[in-house]
């Protein structure tokens, strides 16, 4: 903001400025910022200053703020001599987490209850690999595996899940490290989130449980008449002059007396963060399409149906004009923007922006608003991990969460026929590992050989039919030298060796 000396009061004030200075200045930046654009009125700045001027970003000349209104006129306006400070938004410490339930982890499990009068099966082994490096026992009857699951996911941790999962995704989305300060995940609700995406018609359109909570049908219609113009007056009523007009109005004082805007309170910074991301399409979408499954079911079909009225009317041309100053485009965006996005505190909503993000979302209704295939698929593929049977074997220490092996309940004949065959590629393979292993002393490698072969006969004469066959394979036990063997003379009688003695007295 230039500023100069200026005359008031029979005295100078220095670095000061006029009102109309402040909205000349501002005007002519907005227009030249891609956020705003050159639709930017005159008046709209105004307003924007007249919030700087509550807000204490400006004051006037004799330091008076907030109970003010700035005028666009010679009045001496500048700026204060401390910036005005606000505290970031903290977000409450959560005491107790125990009503939160944690994600789903492998060790939450239960062992499946064995089943009386059925013979146990031999179950399939590991990798001949996998077992000479974590198993130090010789190799004989595998160990017993028992088949054990996790336990029951509930609705509530199903929930959690889809919440936990689609606010990381935006966080992705956003670019941002962390979310404190943009979005409190308390205020954020899975039930929502799997209602928005999996209760909805062919269209897309949210479906809600509680029909007292959906628009009134009078507005339902008047939605419809607009759309469908000239054809979607479903009543029949008398068209005159001017009939359309009213029927923007009726929809416009609906949602103008709305508690609350559409996309709340609590996700207006998430929003607003989404803002700097609008000249990158599809990440913008992507992000909004995401956002938008945070929104209560009863927000989202109102916001549904308002865009998808807003497109239609922009790109209806047998509807007579709205209004006679205002283009229709300009009009829509201008009639619901502040309904669409808003805070809590006043002075906190730029209606510029809001105006350029609502012109967005008309733009890109369809794609902000249909099924999130890639967040859905990532959800669905973690909870079907989750619901999976794993496979544990008493006694050992293998890491199956690096590699789990998985298996799922058969008939009896087909458990008969893959004893039989679906257990031969893995028992050759453990004995080519057995064979190929040069680490394994050749002692204890023909004794795990010969415990293959008392256990799995077929399999070990398969590998070898012959003794040539195994004796090119398997080294020859080297044979021991035994020591030389003393021979006597029987014929003659043994006699020991006597020694005569002399004494002297």
């Amino acid at each position: 903001m230039p500023l100069r000396r200026h005359w008031a009061h029979f005295r100078y004030y220095d670095c000061s400025f006029t009102g109309s200075e402040a909205v000349d200045y501002l005007h002519e930046l907005l227009r030249r910022n891609y956020n705003f654009g050159p639709e930017v009125t005159r008046y709209q700045t105004l307003q924007l200053l007249r919030k700087f001027l509550k807000a204490h970003v400006i004051e006037d000349i004799k330091g008076r703020h907030g109970t003010e209104d700035f005028e666009d006129s010679g009045h001496l306006y500048r700026f204060p001599m401390l910036s005005p400070l606000k505290s970031f938004p903290t977000r409450p410490v959560l005491r107790d987490s125990s009503d939160l339930p944690r994600l789903i982890r492998w060790d939450d499990y239960e062992e499946l209850p064995q089943r009386e009068n059925i013979a146990p099966l031999k179950s399939a082994v590991m990798t001949s690999d996998l077992w000479n490096k974590r198993h130090s026992v010789a190799i004989g009857d595998v160990h017993e595996c028992k088949l054990i699951r996790r336990k029951e996911i509930t609705p509530k941790q199903v929930d959690h899940i889809w919440k936990s999962m689609t606010v990381a995704h935006l966080q992705r989305v956003l670019g941002l490290k962390s979310l404190d300060g943009v979005l409190n995940p308390t205020h954020v609700n899975g039930k929502h989130i799997v209602h928005n995406v999996f209760s909805v018609n062919k269209t897309g359109i949210v479906l809600l449980e509680n029909k007292a909570e959906d628009m009134p049908y009078w507005v339902i219609s008047a939605m419809k008449c607009l759309a469908n113009w000239p054809n979607g007056n479903e009543s029949k009523q008398p068209v005159y002059p001017g009939f359309e007009r009213d029927v923007l109005r009726t929809v416009g004082d609906y949602f103008q007396r709305l508690k609350e805007p559409l996309l709340t309170y609590h996700l207006y910074e998430v929003f607003v963060n989404i803002l700097s991301l609008l000249q990158e399409q599809e990440v913008a979408t992507e992000a909004l399409q995401v956002s938008c499954l945070l929104l209560p079911p009863p927000n989202r079909r109102r916001l549904q149906l308002l865009l998808r009225l807003m497109a239609r009317v922009c790109q209806n041309p047998h509807l007579p004009p709205l209004n006679d100053t205002i283009a229709t485009r300009t009009l829509m965006v201008q009639m619901f923007s502040h309904c669409v996005l808003g805070s809590v505190d006043d002075m906190d909503l730029d209606e510029l922006l809001a105006t350029k993000l609502v012109t967005f979302m008309m733009e890109h209704h369809n794609a902000i608003f249909q099924d999130p295939r890639k967040l859905r698929h990532q959800v669905e593929e973690h909870l079907s991990h989750l619901k999976r049977v794993q496979i544990k074997y008493a006694g050992s220490d293998t890491d199956f969460s690096a590699s789990p092996a998985f298996c799922k309940q058969i008939s009896r004949v087909e458990s008969e026929e893959q004893k039989v065959i679906g257990t031969q590629t893995p028992l050759q393979e453990l004995l080519e590992g057995l064979i190929a292993d040069k680490e394994l002393p050749a002692k204890d490698k023909r004794k795990r050989l010969k415990q293959f072969q008392r256990s799995y006969p077929e399999v070990y004469h398969n590998r070898f039919p012959t003794e040539e066959s195994k004796a090119a394979v398997i080294p020859e036990k080297t044979p021991r030298l035994k020591p030389p063997l003393m021979f006597f003379n029987i014929k003659k009688p043994f006699q020991p060796f006597q020694r005569s003695w002399s004494f002297r007295a």
